[in-house]
């Protein structure tokens, strides 16, 4: 398990477009499905990593907070597939429906929606304004698997509750923290220096 933070990607990006296909309903979601939101959080995220796993309930919790206060959530999976079989398509489309995501799950099979996401590991969230530009990036909340801390969600909250009321993006913004995003071999991306 190797520990990886968010990049960080600048504040006030636009949102990079994608349109991918969720496995469990297959259809295709787009970016644009999004456009009318008031905030749209996007998490890269997997079946198998623990930090996921950890958080699961209280990103399920936190995303049905959330919609009917008009701010949507859609969850990527990058992972290499081939090598790590327990993230592809078929067993993200039984974890959707074991654990009733409230959200599209969906996945990126050509790792290329990460890369323009500066994504690096699972989870790694990026909320976005109604205007798709970023305005958040950072942890869930302290809570790691063994540390104690509860899953609260605390963090994501308050962007989202500063975006919703029209005040600033946090000051402080710490990184989020997980299991690596599972690159395809030689495809590696350029931005970890």
């Amino acid at each position: 398990m190797s520990l990886t933070p968010s990049t960080m990607l600048e504040l006030g990006t636009p949102a990079p477009d994608f349109a991918l296909p969720e496995p469990l309903t297959g259809e295709t979601v787009r970016l644009a499905d999004f456009a009318d939101a008031k905030g749209l959080l996007v998490v890269f995220m997997c079946n198998h990593c623990p930090y996921v796993k950890h958080l699961r309930d209280g990103l399920m919790a936190w995303a049905r907070d959330y919609a009917p206060r008009g701010v949507a959530t859609v969850a990527i999976s990058s992972n290499d597939a081939e090598n790590y079989p327990d993230d592809a398509p078929d067993k993200m489309a039984e974890e959707a429906r074991a654990f009733e995501y409230p959200f599209p799950y969906l996945y990126d099979a050509e790792q290329s929606v990460a890369k323009a996401y500066r994504a690096a590991c699972t989870p790694d969230f990026f909320l976005f304004d109604g205007d798709q530009r970023l305005f958040y990036r950072g942890q869930f909340d302290r809570a790691r698997p063994g540390n104690e801390e509860p899953v609260t969600g605390s963090d994501l909250r308050a962007a989202a509750d500063a975006l919703l009321a029209g005040e600033p993006a946090p000051a402080e913004q710490v990184p989020s923290m997980g299991c690596n995003i599972k690159w395809k071999p030689g495809h590696e991306p350029d931005y970890f220096g």
